[in-house]
């Protein structure tokens, strides 16, 4: 198992997909788990800071998440949300859902129970290397530059560039002071910083990083 964590922008969902092609594994985006929930919240019309309510939208969510990296999926309650999850409502939503202690038990429940499944995977998020899956090999740390990361999100997004470096510092803020299962690099992972790399560089360094570890 690889645990690729780090913050928005630093390119971990593109690598990561890649990097478990490459390896013939499974991948799983946590990420897109905690914005199934976010979403389920605000169809609900459940405030994302009542804790709460909060909460028992996770507990009655059912979410299926596709661990294919050439196609990876999410449904809630049936309903393929893939685009739907990525919106700014979500996205704005999803620090404050995920800080929830108890959509945090639900998620990392689930988590763990596919990762029980694959013989071989790739996951990425913010809290695998130090609480979903604190066993993995190896574990990595992706970082960037806060500009690159903005100027990354402000083009896939096709958003301005300032808003989202707001937007991307907010959201750092409130992933790494986080009561719960903070944003945080485990004592044991290999940081790498992307800002000057292209995604296949990475990709090699992490396949190197892999097979040392493996070997």
């Amino acid at each position: 198992m690889v645990a690729v964590d780090g913050p928005s922008g630093s390119g971990k969902s593109t690598v990561s997909r890649r990097l478990a092609a490459a390896l013939g594994a499974r991948y799983l985006d946590t990420g897109a788990m905690y914005r199934a929930v976010t979403l389920a919240v605000l169809q609900a019309g459940v405030d994302p800071s009542d804790a709460d309510a909060v909460a028992k939208v996770a507990m009655d969510a059912r979410i299926v998440i596709g661990t294919d990296p050439e196609k990876p999926t999410t449904r809630l309650d049936a309903v393929a949300v893939d685009r739907e999850i990525r919106g700014p409502e979500v996205t704005g939503a999803v620090s404050a859902v995920a800080a929830v202690p108890g959509v945090r038990r639900v998620l990392v429940a689930q988590q763990r129970e596919i990762i029980a499944t694959a013989a071989r995977i790739v996951v990425e998020g913010r809290d695998i290397g130090t609480v979903v899956a604190p066993e993995a090999r190896p574990k990595v740390y992706l970082t960037a530059s806060a500009d690159a990361r903005a100027h990354r999100r402000s083009t896939e997004a096709d958003a301005d560039l300032d808003a989202t470096a707001v937007d991307l510092a907010r959201r750092d803020r409130l992933d790494s002071t986080r009561t719960t299962d903070p944003l945080a690099k485990a004592a044991d992972a290999v940081e790498l910083d992307t800002t000057g790399l292209g995604i296949d560089e990475v990709v090699t360094r992490l396949r190197a990083l892999v097979g040392a570890v493996c070997d």
